[in-house]
């Protein structure tokens, strides 16, 4: 007998573990795959930078070059490339056009070594340690000269990543945060990235220039910066449609996660792993820096790639925007088809993927910042027209699926927010009233209103036996 007890005690506690698992997974994703970004994404990329066929332009006869080239292939294989170019001219060209990091010029008894802080002040030193064994070796010495500084202001050249990072962090968390600003419609979303990204790039610009004073004053760093709040914005919304409640890790791995390793701005691109060189001209964050530093400092060379890459993000987000919009309609259509034949009334939109907030009751009062805004309004009152409190309100879709129930209050009235576009079916009861039923349209950019009128049921006359 008590065999017989136990084997119904073990089952009801199987299956009570599968919600509790599920439950944790709904909702620690997300952290894990933060700690999985910052374990595997950036402690790979930066626990032991390494210089990777960083070009120095060199100028010197190929022979010469080429004997440099093997002695430092001895010591750090695959770390330098030197490119011969004939005059110290033509390798300070070089250096400024962004063809090569650094020049050098083998002279008399000395190793003449020109170096750009902007592309990152820790390959200076990692340069000169390389080049003054180099020089040690052939019996010479190395003198080091700045070609391009950078601004007081940025001593390790390191301000354009980080205001490309004040751009990038807060219109992803913009656009995670509009999914729950119930009665915003596309367009009014688009609008506020909009409005968002010029607010976000103005102060990112005006703190940068004129507050800290590390980076110059020009029209061009303000239109890149612009460039990428619409890039991670408008991608990371057209994400929505596709990956649902999974968009924000999607887009925190694209713009974060992938998007800081490969960015070429705390460690320069030459010295990270090659997955990551490989994401840098292709990610939103990589391209920002470059355009950022190509304007500040290097005269606007090799300008035209990261520019191309931010708009067509932009673009490619709204692309995006657009299917998602194309495959609501097509679900909307479906939908209506398959409800002709049931009930003639148009059917409603389940798209969770785009409302991600879930059905909810409110409490009818006037709206405070803050608080989620209402899609579904009204007041049931008696034949009288006195309010009819603790009446049962129950919404469902065209098939009868519930999606909430709430009551009214003591002035009869209710207000539900969460709901998809598209007709509900919203059902009042009350004891010792006749229920009474209307289909409601809900649209996400306005707050639809609808009042009932309970009649009085009558009561049923005893028959007498």
């Amino acid at each position: 007998m008590a065999h017989a007890h136990r084997t119904p005690v073990l089952s009801q506690r199987r299956t009570s573990l599968a919600p509790t698992a599920r439950t944790l997974a709904e909702n620690l994703w997300l952290p894990a795959l933060f700690l999985a970004g910052l374990l595997f994404s950036y402690l790979v990329a930066f626990h032991h930078p390494a210089p990777h066929h960083i070009k120095v332009a060199v100028a010197a006869s190929r022979q010469s070059t080429a004997q440099l080239q093997e002695g430092l292939d001895r010591v750090t294989p695959g770390a330098f490339d030197l490119v011969p170019v004939g005059t110290l001219r033509d390798a300070v060209s070089a250096v400024t056009h962004q063809d090569a990091v650094a020049a050098l010029e083998p002279q008399g008894n000395s190793f003449q070594l020109y170096g750009a802080k902007a592309y990152g002040a820790t390959l200076e030193p990692l340069l000169q340690n390389a080049f003054t064994g180099a020089a040690q070796h052939a019996g010479k010495t190395l003198n080091f000269h700045e070609l391009v500084a950078t601004l007081p202001g940025d001593a390790f050249g390191t301000t354009g990543t980080y205001a490309a990072l004040a751009c990038t962090l807060p219109c992803y968390f913009v656009v995670v945060g509009m999914q729950r600003a119930v009665g915003f419609n596309r367009r009014r979303q688009c609008l506020t990235f909009l409005g968002c990204g010029i607010v976000t790039a103005g102060l990112t610009y005006v703190f940068s220039v004129y507050g800290l004073q590390a980076l110059p004053e020009h029209p061009l760093l303000l239109l890149h910066l612009f460039l990428l709040t619409q890039a991670v914005a408008l991608t990371a919304y057209g994400l929505v449609p596709f990956f649902g409640r999974f968009f924000p890790g999607v887009a925190a791995t694209l713009f974060m996660l992938l998007g800081m390793p490969s960015s070429g701005g705390m460690v320069p691109v030459a010295m990270v792993p090659e997955f990551f060189r490989f994401l840098h001209p292709i990610l939103p964050l990589g391209n920002a820096v470059d355009a950022l530093r190509s304007v500040a400092y290097l005269d606007h060379t090799k300008l035209a790639r990261p520019t191309l890459a931010l708009a067509g993000w932009a673009v490619g987000g709204l692309v995006l925007i657009l299917l998602g919009w194309v495959k609501q309609r097509w679900k909307l259509r479906a939908q209506e088809a398959q409800d002709e034949a049931s009930i003639q009334q148009t059917a409603p939109v389940d798209d969770p993927s785009m409302e991600l907030p879930a059905p909810t009751s409110l409490t009818p009062h006037h709206h405070h910042f803050g608080e989620q805004e209402p899609l579904l309004v009204g007041r049931v009152v008696d034949d009288f027209g006195f309010p009819v409190a603790g009446a049962v309100l129950t919404v469902t879709t065209g098939h009868g699926r519930e999606l909430l129930r709430a009551r009214t209050d003591a002035n009869g009235e209710y207000a539900a927010t969460g709901l998809s576009e598209g007709h509900v079916l919203v059902l009042v009861s009350m004891p010792g009233h006749l229920p009474s039923a209307r289909w409601v349209l809900i649209d996400a950019s306005s707050t639809a209103t609808q009042d009932f009128q309970l009649a009085v049921a009558l009561e049923e006359a005893p028959v007498a036996h």
